[in-house]
This record gives structure tokens, C-alpha cells and sequence, in this order.
């Protein structure tokens, strides 16, 4: 009779059970990580410029003060000029001339969502202009004098979007595959490659070509990026570097275990609170602030300024890829997996410190051995 082999032992009920309810929660987290930022957003702390006569602005600031607490955080500067130099050095979203000719500067580069606001407070004060110059109608007919004309406030964009992305969304996507990317090239290195030198060369080399491709993609054949090329294929670079560098030190460090712990804190930590689709000052606080900390948050806000703001102050992002970079190396100079082969694939291996290692061997065994035989033969001759 023919041999039937028996049946698999299938899963206990209750591990399915389980196993259900944990994907269910992963489902759950991601939800959550990627949605919460935007959901719970909201303007606050927005940095704008007023100038104009004292009592204008004096009486702006109490109107907003009552109206818009918090939404704003104002300074006041001399002159026109004094405040379109605060945008262009991103010290300032936006501002608000008064005087004679109200004008509402904007730098949509920012990003759509201020843009929005600060055309809503063009509007609105357009409507308190109309209100007050109707006010003053009825006293100027009384006293015989030609009614008073409402000024038109303009708005005026100091830092437009290019031609090419005029909505803004390529400079937020230019984010994912910074941060995919990373992830993705720290992935591979750590299970593929072994030896710590030869993972660093690899990582170099990788974000040196990828940061190079996400450049010549987005800025040669879209044109979001603009500016200069090689700071922006620096900064491309830089941030893939980062973002990898960590997931390999990790797995030098800790075991394959850093590589979801690195995963994890790129996409679902660092990624949602980058300020990638809107200024940091519309995350719940502190998040807004902490992201600017992280790889995804700091390439982003390097890539706008290199693009759109080059007066800005670009030294804090720099230092934050720099420092996640270094955090990186050290990890994988020193961490005791540092060597560890993940996945095995035959043939890519170097195969010569394994030579090397047994011609040592093979050279210590025919020295013991040559002199174990002079110590027999010298025996022999004494007996």
C-alpha cells in the first residue's frame, strides 16, 4: 500500500486570533501616523511682517489680537523693503503694508496653505477699508467735499512657486522618495552586503547616484526643484545618507532588529511630522518643531530654501543630516553585528580574507607540525 504522509499540524485557533487582531493594530498605527498631523492641523504662530503708520498698525495687532489670537506671531519693521528681506530669508511668511497703499505680500513658495490665509487678510482688510472710507462719506458730503475713494489692497507674491509647480504638490512629493529612498537603500545594504567598510562604500556611493537621479528627475525633467543643481543634488544626497546610514548602524548595532526599528522611525515617526505639505507652525505643538529634528523634516525644509529661498539660513538642516549620517557611521564601526551576513547569496562574497585566513592557519598547523617531528626525532636520538 502506498506511504501517505501525514497532514501539517495547522495553527491553534487562538494564534490566528491573535495574529488578526495584531495586523489589525499595525493597520491601525499606520492609520493613524499618516493622518493625524494633517487632521489635527491647524494655523498658529505664523511669523508675518507689519509695516506702516504706528496707529495702523497698532490698531492691526489689538484687531488680531481679539479676532486671530495666536495665529500670527508679528513683527514689525520700517519699510516695504524691510519686510520683503524677511520673507526672502523665510524669517517672515508673509506681511502687511499699510498707509496709503495696503498691499499684502505673500511667498506662495511656502506653501499653498499660507498663501491662502494671508489672501484671506488681504480680503478682510479690504472690507474694513471699504467700512471706514464709508464712515468718513457722510461727514465729507456734509462739509461739501468730494466723497473719499476706498484704496484697493494688492496682493503681491515676493517668492512665487515655479511656472512648473505652481500648486506646490512636486516640492511635497519630492519628500516620499527622500525618505522611501533612505529606507530602502538601508534595507538592502544592511542585508545584502557584509563587512562594515564595504556597507559604508555602498551607502556613499548609493546616495551619491540616487541623490544625483532624484535631481536630475525633479528639477531637470519636472522642474520642482530649482536653484542650484549641485547644492540640490548635495542635499538629496545627504538626506538618502542620513536616512540609511541609521538603518545600517542599527543593524550593526542591535541586530536585524534595527532595520524595522529604523523603518519604523522614518516612516511612521519622522515622515508625518516632516512639514512636508504644510509649515511646521500648522502641526500640533511641539511636533512642528521635533520633525524639524528628524531626516525627512530637515531635507525638506533644505530643499525649499535651496530652491526658493537662498538668503535663508540653511545651517541648521545641514547639521541635522550631518548628524544622523555620523550617528550612522559610528553605529556601524562599532556595533558587535557590524559583520553579520543577513541574507546569503552564493557567490558575493569576497573570497580573500578567507584565503587569507587559512594560508595563516594552514602555516601555523606546518609549523606545530615540523616542530612536534624535530622534538620526536630528538628523543629517538637520546634513547
Amino acid at each position: 500500500m502506498p506511504i501517505v504522509p501525514a497532514a501539517a499540524p495547522h495553527t491553534k485557533w487562538s494564534r490566528v486570533v491573535l495574529i488578526a487582531i495584531a495586523a489589525a493594530v499595525i493597520v491601525g498605527v499606520v492609520l493613524l501616523a499618516f493622518t493625524w498631523a494633517g487632521i489635527t492641523s491647524s494655523a498658529k504662530n505664523i511669523p508675518l511682517a507689519v509695516t506702516g503708520p504706528p496707529t495702523q498698525v497698532q490698531a492691526l495687532e489689538k484687531a488680531w489680537e481679539d479676532k486671530a489670537g495666536g495665529t500670527f506671531t508679528i513683527t514689525t519693521v520700517d519699510s516695504r523693503d524691510a519686510a520683503t528681506a524677511l520673507i526672502r530669508s523665510r524669517d517672515a511668511y508673509g506681511a502687511v503694508v499699510l498707509g496709503p497703499a495696503p498691499e499684502v505680500l505673500t511667498a506662495s513658495a511656502n506653501g499653498t496653505a499660507v498663501s491662502q490665509i494671508l489672501t484671506g487678510v488681504a480680503q478682510q482688510l479690504q472690507t474694513q477699508i471699504n467700512q471706514a472710507t464709508a464712515a468718513a462719506a457722510g461727514p465729507a458730503a456734509a462739509a461739501g467735499h468730494p466723497a473719499p475713494v476706498a484704496p484697493k489692497v494688492t496682493v503681491t507674491d515676493v517668492v512665487p512657486l515655479a511656472a512648473t509647480d505652481v500648486k506646490g504638490t512636486g516640492l511635497a512629493l519630492a519628500a516620499f522618495p527622500l525618505a522611501f529612498g533612505g529606507m530602502i537603500g538601508g534595507i538592502l545594504v544592511s542585508l545584502v552586503v557584509v563587512g562594515n567598510r564595504r556597507r559604508l562604500g555602498a551607502l556613499a556611493l548609493y546616495s551619491i547616484l540616487a541623490g544625483s537621479l532624484i535631481v536630475l528627475v525633479m528639477q531637470g525633467l519636472y522642474g520642482v526643484l530649482q536653484g542650484n543643481a549641485v547644492l540640490n543634488g548635495l542635499g538629496a544626497g545627504l538626506a538618502l545618507l542620513g536616512t540609511s546610514s541609521f538603518i545600517v548602524g542599527l543593524n550593526a548595532l542591535i541586530g536585524t532588529a534595527g532595520i524595522p526599528v529604523g523603518a519604523v522611525t522614518t516612516m511612521l515617526i519622522a515622515n508625518p511630522i516632516s512639514a512636508a505639505t504644510a509649515p511646521m507652525q500648522f502641526l500640533p505643538d511641539p511636533w512642528g518643531a521635533i520633525g524639524q529634528w528628524f531626516v525627512p523634516g530637515a531635507s525638506t525644509t533644505l530643499l525649499r530654501d535651496l530652491s526658493y529661498f537662498p538668503d535663508a539660513n540653511t545651517l541648521f538642516p545641514w547639521l541635522v543630516l550631518a548628524g544622523w549620517t555620523i550617528a550612522g557611521v559610528v553605529f556601524t564601526m562599532i556595533g558587535h553585528f557590524r559583520n553579520q551576513e543577513v541574507v546569503h547569496i552564493e557567490g558575493s562574497l569576497d573570497p580573500e580574507p578567507v584565503l587569507a585566513t587559512a594560508t595563516a592557519a594552514t602555516a601555523t598547523r606546518s609549523r606545530l607540525r615540523a616542530a612536534t617531528d624535530d622534538a620526536g626525532q630528538a628523543a629517538a636520538r637520546e634513547r
